[in-house]
């Protein structure tokens, strides 16, 4: 038999506050023989056991049910089943399946499929997919009860959650030998596992054997379909899944559109997007919160915070209320664009509504303030926001910090820094010490950086590569530049250097004349992944024609550049470096221009491509 653990909140539910039992009502079993020849009959006993289990009363149930078994009452299933979503109601897994093994036994009532199912479903609704699992062979082998639809469903839906996508696959064929066709619920449940461990073509395969198998999808079953081919990019597919999903007769959902309109700003298709949004609402269909607040953060992204303002005004209209997550995007983009006053009057509009701002929203609008060389505007709301018992973050106190280093305020920096130091805030944390140790450096005040970067070791906290990537720029801007790689070897024990990092060194290395050098250390940076960038050519374009004797013009060596990032496959980087060439009037060889479109035009280069057009077609 099933082991079954005590359950300490049924062990709660067993006495009132102060301990003691709850009675259940005696005078409704004395009263009744006094009433002539009335008899308490079954229905009696059920609605007490209704009555039970809508309170959560489970001391008096389980008196009920032993008086009817004294009685020799009828127990039937459903009465059971009752109690099973009652357990499942309180969180009392443990109890259903207790109460499962004596129905037999003790209460003379027979076992099917169905209590099975409702005890399986209590397990599973409380997250206990090993335990469920367990029962599951136990009920089947030790039990022999046979199995439903709905049983496997409910197996299958477990091991997806336990990431056993294989096993669920093999329990999926294995409904058929067991006289048992899989319904649409089968076929949505693993299609969504699939499709959420980025096995989309499988998941895919399966929408033409359910039609075989005389299946037909519903629109749930295609917006599964649909929401995973979006998430991964794939828009085409997408495409014609909804063209198929209006021929079968299934009418797309607020599902189908959300997921369509993230997918298309994921790929940036914003316009397409507010189109497909539009008609969406014509259709009857309400957009999300979640809905707009896409759009409206990948039109920020794009530089069109105007256009998601816009977007904001007339979601409000429709009966929607923005989140705080929407204003602080809104603000935080408004100020990027340099429209700082419609940045202000949003802010204010969202607190004459009501909106509360909480931290991520208050550090938006201090970074806002910042940017617009406003630190003083922004330590103000600062205050304002610790008075309402709103604790900065670390992404406050680094925009104050950047903003008072901005406009050279570096006392007053230095100042909010030892604050923080002072109040505990944040200063055990990297982004902030690496805002001040670059703000340091760049007002060329190195021996106060290093200061700040032996207090973060002391206080355990690990440099990013911003914080590397400022010291190596202080180190080199003052003349240390062996000083410099030194640090840069330490790095890279401990962090990945981006093209940022290596830029600042081979600046420093062609200033003083160890060009040999930097190119020595171009080779390793692009063996380890990184591409050069535009900063990168014009460093060495500049060397080329300053430090050599005659002077090159530095075209043989970007052409060179060229040719070894393709040989590695790194087509993009190839095409910014040609990119670079043509804007600096520098004509690569045309065996470099035959290589690059050679690569350009392989067949998954020219799918994409095909791909690009269906969506063109359909959005």
């Amino acid at each position: 038999m099933l082991s079954v653990s005590s359950d300490k909140a049924f062990e709660a539910k067993q006495g009132g506050e102060d301990g003691t039992e709850t009675p259940i009502l005696e005078e409704i079993f004395k009263s009744g023989p006094t009433f002539g020849s009335y008899k308490m009959g079954d229905s009696t006993f059920y609605s007490l056991i209704e009555n039970c289990c809508e309170s959560g009363d489970f001391m008096s149930l389980e008196k009920v049910l032993n008086r009817m078994r004294r009685e020799r009452r009828v127990f039937t299933e459903k009465i059971f089943i009752t109690v099973f979503k009652a357990c499942g109601k309180a969180n009392l897994p443990e109890k259903a399946v207790d109460l499962f093994d004596r129905m037999v036994d003790e209460f003379k009532c027979r076992r099917t499929v169905r209590s099975f199912n409702s005890v399986l479903n209590v397990i599973i609704q409380a997250g206990l997919f090993h335990r469920a699992l367990e029962f599951y062979s136990y009920a089947i082998v030790k039990k022999n009860l046979i199995p439903n639809v709905l049983t496997f469903n409910l197996i299958i839906k477990t091991m997806i959650k336990m990431g056993l996508i294989d096993k669920a696959i093999e329990t999926f064929r294995e409904m058929p030998m067991r006289k048992c066709n899989p319904d649409n619920f089968s076929y949505c449940t693993l299609m969504d596992g699939l499709c959420k461990d980025n096995r989309i073509e499988e998941a895919v395969s399966l929408l033409d054997e359910m039609q075989i198998e005389g299946c037909f999808p519903s629109s749930v079953t295609y917006n599964v379909l649909i929401n995973g081919l979006c998430k991964n990019g794939d828009m085409a597919r997408a495409a014609k899944l909804v063209d198929n999903m209006f021929l079968k007769g299934c009418v797309p959902t607020e599902v189908t559109y959300n997921s369509l309109i993230h997918g298309l700003c994921l790929k940036g298709k914003l316009d397409k997007a507010i189109s497909l949004l539009n008609r969406m609402v014509s259709s009857k269909c309400m957009p999300n919160v979640v809905t707009y607040g896409t759009i409206i953060n990948g039109l920020v992204k794009q530089g069109r915070a105007t256009d998601g303002a816009h977007l904001l005004i007339s979601m409000e209209e429709r009966g929607r209320h923005a989140n705080e997550y929407m204003y602080s995007s809104l603000i935080s983009g408004l100020f990027r664009e340099g429209k700082s006053e419609d940045a202000m009057k949003l802010w204010n509009k969202m607190l004459e509504r009501g909106c509360k701002p909480n931290v991520v929203l208050y550090s938006a609008f201090i970074d806002g303030l910042c940017r617009e060389g406003k630190p003083e505007d922004a330590e103000e709301v600062l205050y304002e926001m610790v008075d309402k018992g709103c604790l900065p973050n670390a992404f406050t106190y680094s925009s104050l910090l950047r903003g008072f280093f901005k406009t050279g305020n570096s006392p007053r920096a230095i100042l909010i820094w030892n604050e923080m130091v002072n109040n505990d805030y944040c200063i055990h944390n990297e982004v902030c010490c690496s805002v001040l140790i670059h703000g340091l450096c760049e007002n060329g005040k190195l021996r106060e950086a290093m200061m700040v970067w032996k207090h973060m070791f002391c206080r355990g906290v690990n440099p990013d590569v911003v914080a590397y990537s400022s010291m190596i720029h202080g180190l080199c801007v003052s003349g240390f530049v062996e000083q410099g790689l030194n640090l840069f070897n330490e790095m890279l024990c401990k962090a990945q250097p981006d093209v940022t990092t290596y830029n600042i060194l081979f600046n420093g290395l062609c200033k003083h004349g160890s060009l040999s050098r930097a190119i020595d250390l171009l080779n390793s940076m692009i063996d380890s992944g990184c591409d050069p960038d535009l900063i990168t050519c014009n460093t060495f374009l500049k060397a080329l024609r300053e430090k050599l004797s005659p002077p090159q013009d530095g075209m043989e060596f970007l052409d060179e550049l060229v040719i070894r990032l393709l040989k590695q496959q790194r087509v993009f980087g190839s095409c910014k470096i040609l990119e670079i060439m043509m804007q600096k009037y520098l004509r690569p060889k045309a065996s470099t221009w035959a290589k690059v479109i050679k690569e350009l035009c392989k067949p998954k280069k020219i799918q994409a491509a095909i791909e690009k057009c269906w969506i063109g077609l359909f959005f």
